[in-house]
């Protein structure tokens, strides 16, 4: 089976409505500051509504970083989100916390600065439905286009659905990909969101139509 392909940091309605036909599988909206591409709550339902309109199969990521309980109302699915990822430094704990507050699937994002980060992943493996992998920054919780060592992921067998992010574009994507089946690995899918911009929060839809070809074939 082919990866699947998340587009994140989309800002604009008409944009990820074109992403969703283009094909993505999942649409992230930034939902934490200071990220250039953050989306204001009352911004985000029209957002949605035209991704749920252009492509009803494509799921609609909210993606948060150590959310507090006082955000709770705007996290709730009502606002037309679909999944929770969180990007923060949520512990299992925490996770759990959301995953009853709100009813909604998670996945949680490890940001990795070494091969040994990644044990960190089975203390999660009951509290949420899957695990993004990121680079580590110490500027920012992701969109920084860092890309992750591949040769850490050597025996990484999670298990839960996992996706790839880092740094990833149509230039990059399959390559990835078939570095990661040399090495015995399937991700879920692939992530991409600076690799795919002319400007934060502003996708260039042929580059998105690229990874799209590179990742789906």
């Amino acid at each position: 089976m082919a990866a699947q392909l998340k587009i994140c940091g989309l800002m604009q309605p008409p944009q990820a409505a074109a992403v969703a036909e283009l094909g993505a599988n999942a649409i992230g909206v930034i939902a934490a500051r200071p990220s250039k591409r953050f989306l204001p709550p009352e911004q985000r339902p029209a957002l949605w509504q035209a991704v749920a309109s252009a492509n009803p199969a494509c799921c609609r990521v909210l993606v948060v970083v150590n959310p507090s309980d006082s955000e709770l109302e705007s996290l709730r699915p009502e606002q037309g989100h679909q999944l929770l990822q969180l990007h923060g430094e949520e512990t299992p704990e925490r996770c759990q916390q959301l995953r009853d507050a709100l009813g909604l699937p998670l996945w949680k994002a490890l940001r990795i600065r070494s091969a040994a980060d990644l044990k960190r992943a089975e203390a999660y493996s009951a509290v949420v439905d899957g695990l993004l992998l990121d680079a580590w920054s110490e500027s920012a919780h992701g969109g920084t286009g860092e890309r992750l060592p591949l040769q850490w992921l050597q025996g990484f067998e999670p298990a839960l659905p996992w996706w790839l992010a880092g740094g990833l574009g149509p230039s990059n994507a399959r390559e990835a990909l078939e570095q990661l089946a040399q090495q015995g690995l399937r991700p879920t899918g692939l992530d991409a969101s600076s690799g795919v911009e002319s400007a934060p929060g502003l996708k260039d839809l042929q580059l998105v139509k690229a990874l799209v070809k590179a990742v789906h074939g």
